[in-house]
């Protein structure tokens, strides 16, 4: 019985961590999914600068990858009103990738499998807040005619040159 543990020990112990370890880098470069969030978005990068970003609204979510210690991205919500895109989430305050965001607004969002390069910066204008807030309602098909929360932050993003 003691041999049995110590080759348990020396073999099967040490593969659980490896599988482990694959497994987490695999899930890692494979997400964001669903609300879990992911490593560098994975696509085609787009270097040209973007001036019209109707074409987001094709697409029912987009991941936005901020720039922290490491790469973080997540899905999110995008869209596009007059060219100009949006991103936005529910009681942002103190989440990850919004505080990051803050601090450093260089990041990316991927679309339709390619990767644009923007600058990430938060709306405080009551006024463009509603129409991201409109432009959400128009694509998700929900809140449509209600009042934008005080809690729902938006982002606009603009394209940047890569780093």
């Amino acid at each position: 019985m003691n041999g049995i543990k110590k080759v348990l020990t020396r073999v099967v112990a040490p593969l659980a961590v490896l599988s482990l370890l694959v497994g987490g880098l695999v899930f890692w470069f494979s997400c964001p999914c669903d609300r879990l969030p992911g490593g560098p978005i994975q696509g085609e990068l787009v270097s040209k600068p973007v001036t019209d970003w109707s074409f987001a609204n094709d697409d029912p979510l987009c991941q936005v990858q901020v720039n922290a210690i490491i790469p973080w991205s997540i899905n999110l919500n995008c869209m596009s009103d007059s060219g100009k895109l949006y991103v936005s989430c529910s009681r942002c305050e103190g989440k990850f990738w919004s505080s990051t965001a803050l601090r450093n607004p260089n990041g990316y969002i991927g679309i339709s499998g390619r990767v644009y390069p923007v600058a990430i910066n938060r709306v405080l204008d009551a006024q463009e807040l509603d129409i991201a807030w409109r432009s959400r309602g128009q694509k998700v098909g929900r809140g449509l005619g209600t009042t934008r929360a005080d809690h729902w932050w938006s982002f606009s993003l603009t394209s940047r040159m890569p780093e």
